[in-house]
């Protein structure tokens, strides 16, 4: 049976921004659903058999008062503990007890200037709060990673983002390329070129072989993993797959239900947070009985249920393509990733 490694799991769909691409249409007006028991319930129900990496996520969790008190919860059963923020809301009391509570923290910075992120942010202000969020993580030794997300809007700026991260302190950048769900759905002209993909790519595992400072890795983006296998062999490049602590638990492409899960606001249970489709609820259902029994999850760890040209793939265990980004495009989450490197447009018509 597969091993539950990371988790992340939504605990309130309010916001203080108003994020263009945000998966879940968070915002200030909507209400929390689940409760502090509901919530550790279902942690003690996974405790039985697992202990994954736990991300408290949202909306800003930082919105929801017993943020903490269910962090505390889960240090109580020996898990590690992230907390996904905006960074808006942190201050100097807000830090002091993030590092009280939680192992480690992830910050979305979405540009190097304020004009670029503010405007993915939707809120005037946004960047200079993430920034002193970060200064502020830094000089109490909280670590801290910087997740970013990308566009055509702001694809210009991918480098001098991932600089910015490294002189902040980051221990890691993630650079996400969006999936189209949520808010992100009226961003699909706005999306990344197939083109721009592989070239961001190709730079992403050159500049991967350059730096030993700050772990760096592109997410949402399975192809990679077969870029860096492609190139590795052809240029003789002695590459070897770094991994950060805290990180999903998989070296390789989509690992969406297979090691990983997301649990949302509403209980409802994914293979990750991109992900259209819900395998069940935490509300009448437990966890366990989800992540072994729901078809969704059992497709995914199957490969030859996949399309004929990704189950058939010498890359199926090395990419795997992402299952969110097939089902948004072509309503069928086994499908070909859009982006693969091998198919045409005109393959899945």
């Amino acid at each position: 049976m597969n091993e539950l490694k990371w988790l992340a799991f939504e605990i309130t769909p309010k916001c203080n921004l108003n994020c263009i691409h945000c998966r879940t249409n968070a915002s200030a007006q909507l209400n929390e659903v689940l409760t502090f028991e509901q919530i550790t319930n279902t942690l003690k129900d996974i405790n039985l058999r697992f202990k994954p990496v736990l991300v408290l996520t949202g909306g800003e969790p930082l919105l929801r008062e017993d943020v903490f008190e269910i962090a505390q919860f889960a240090k109580q059963l020996n898990w590690r503990i992230g907390l996904a923020t905006n960074g808006t809301l942190v201050d100097e009391k807000i830090a002091l007890k993030i590092k009280q509570h939680f192992d480690i923290v992830s910050l979305s910075l979405d540009g190097s200037t304020s004009q670029t992120h503010d405007n993915f942010r939707g809120q005037k202000g946004a960047f200079e709060a993430t920034i002193s969020a970060s200064q502020l993580l830094k000089a109490h030794n909280v670590p801290f990673i910087i997740n970013s997300s990308f566009t055509k809007r702001n694809q210009h700026d991918i480098e001098n983002t991932y600089k910015l991260a490294k002189s902040l302190g980051a221990k890691s950048w993630y650079m996400f390329i969006i999936v189209p769900t949520g808010r992100g759905e009226d961003l699909r002209t706005e999306l990344i070129s197939k083109t721009d993909y592989y070239k961001i790519l190709k730079w992403h595992f050159k500049l991967e072989l350059e730096e030993k400072d700050m772990f760096i890795r592109p997410t949402c983006a399975p192809e990679y993993y077969a870029i860096a296998d492609i190139y590795s062999k052809t240029f003789s490049i002695d590459y070897k797959r770094r991994s950060l602590s805290f990180s999903t638990g998989g070296a390789k492409g989509c690992i969406a239900g297979q090691s990983i899960a997301f649990i949302g606001f509403d209980g409802s249970v994914k293979p990750c947070s991109y992900f259209l489709r819900t395998s069940g609820n935490i509300t009448n259902q437990s966890f366990l009985d989800i992540w072994d029994n729901s078809d969704i999850f059992k497709n995914l760890r199957t490969f030859e249920h996949y399309s004929s040209q990704c189950a058939h793939c010498d890359y199926i265990n090395i990419c795997g393509g992402c299952r969110a980004r097939a089902d948004a495009y072509f309503g069928d989450y086994l499908e070909i990733d859009p982006y693969c490197l091998f198919w045409r447009e005109n393959d899945c018509k």
